[in-house]
């Protein structure tokens, strides 16, 4: 963990000196709810005076967030709020990711935004508090307790803290078991390998991979998990933000050549599929990898309970193993809450460990409060590999700026890639294009 709190320290830097603005969104993807707006006027610090108190009369507050597959997740974590809180009821109220940004955005413009909301992570979310939209949480009861590279994903400019951080994300590849087993297979241990298995898999009738392009921010997700296995992880990425390197590198552009490479194990019409079909591809059996984030897992789950489910990390080229990781999902409160006590109360809430295992069990995911454990295994699989053997998703982490942002410009040409209107060398000039109109190391 201590290699990736570095990596994600460093962006933090980067962003920090940087015009914060986002990317098209989806998932754990992010887009531009800075709308390139200013800072809204004559904002207060005044909120709600503890109308739960007093005359015991019951405050609603509304939370928004991206995730619509977790609204029955959160109805338990808000059930065990509300018990401990009866004078407060949680509103969850989640969008469409694709549609989110454009309704936060148009939301806090609006001076109609929820009391508390979900952010997007590093640029974008910290855009909102540039804006002046969001409540310095710097003095929430149980804030410190997490480490400030964590912190960095919702930390502003000036230096103040916007988010409780909600998650540990990763992203890779996962597989089916009993078709692996039965086909005689192991986990790859090399790129190679992985072309010789999704070749087997072909002959014998069984779709490879489950994916599809319809939507952009799968392909730079995807792109997150590959790209590391060409230039090897963190040295590189090193390089990169000192800009002794840049996006049009050989080990790049290698990596998007061997997103091309795989389209012959991709189901036949992969350009129109989206998420919701490679979920179901893999989790009926009709596939026998997909490439996705640890935020997957339970969905996957819920899907097929009796499916014998394993994930690998990418293999590098110099013969190791990396699990791609970032910070995601930080809540924080409208500076201009209606009820800004009773947010900052769930969110004091949110910090702690009762509320981590809950969530980590509830959703199969790595929590963000220090210490927390689960039940499941492939969760913890996945937490000891972010300690041991994690490099940053450069796009979320260090490219997620720019109008569009360069993340948004990966996943636009991906999708001409795939279309075959445009080449790998030619996405790479497109992405290293964007980055150089905005990234300082790439204008030296």
């Amino acid at each position: 963990m201590k290699q990736f709190r570095s990596r994600v320290a460093a962006s933090f830097f980067l962003a920090a000196v940087m015009t914060l603005v986002g990317c098209s969104g989806g998932g754990s993807s992010t887009a531009d709810p800075g709308g390139g707006t200013t800072a809204p006027g004559g904002q207060t610090a005044e909120g709600s005076s503890g109308g739960s108190q007093g005359g015991g009369e019951q405050v609603t507050v509304s939370m928004h967030s991206w995730r619509v597959e977790d609204t029955a997740g959160y109805a338990k974590l808000i059930e065990a709020f509300e018990a401990e809180n009866p004078g407060i009821k949680i509103d969850f109220k989640p969008f469409k990711a694709t549609e989110y940004n454009t309704i936060l955005n148009t939301a806090l413009q609006s001076d109609s935004g929820p009391d508390i909301l979900q952010l997007r992570p590093y640029a974008p979310g910290i855009s909102l508090a540039t804006a002046g939209y969001l409540e310095p949480l710097d003095n929430l009861p149980g804030i410190a307790q997490f480490p400030k590279d964590v912190l960095a994903a919702a930390t502003g400019k000036d230096g103040k803290v916007y988010g409780v951080p909600l998650s540990l994300n990763s992203t890779q590849f996962y597989y089916n078991k009993k078709i692996f087993e039965d086909n005689g297979l192991q986990e790859p241990k090399s790129w190679d390998e992985l072309i010789a298995i999704s070749k087997t898999l072909k002959e014998k009738g069984i779709t490879p991979i489950s994916f599809g392009a319809k939507e952009g921010w799968l392909l730079s997700l995807s792109h997150g998990v590959i790209a590391p296995g060409t230039y090897n992880g963190n040295p590189f990425v090193e390089k990169l933000v000192k800009g002794e390197v840049d996006l049009t590198s050989p080990e790049f552009l290698k990596s998007i050549e061997r997103m091309k490479e795989l389209v012959p194990y991709f189901p036949e019409n992969y350009v129109g599929l989206e998420l919701n079909d490679m979920r179901t591809l893999f989790a009926t059996g009709k596939a026998a990898m997909f490439i996705n984030g640890s935020f997957e897992l339970e969905g996957i789950q819920k899907l097929n309970p009796d499916l014998q489910l394993d994930f690998f990390p990418m293999p590098t080229e110099d013969g190791k193993a990396v699990l791609t990781t970032w910070v995601d999902g930080s809540y924080a409160v409208n500076a201009k809450a209606k009820h800004k006590a009773e947010a900052l109360k769930f969110l004091e809430f949110m910090t702690t460990q009762k509320f981590g295992e809950l969530f980590a069990n509830e959703f199969k995911r790595i929590s963000a409060v220090p210490g927390v454990k689960t039940t499941d295994p492939l969760v913890n699989k996945m937490a000891e590999l972010s300690q041991s053997s994690s490099t940053p998703y450069i796009m979320v982490v260090h490219f997620a700026e720019g109008n569009p942002t360069t993340k948004q410009t990966l996943e636009n040409a991906l999708q001409g890639m795939y279309l075959d209107k445009m080449t790998p060398e030619q996405v790479v000039q497109e992405v290293q294009k964007s980055a150089a109109s905005w990234f300082e190391p790439f204008k030296k």
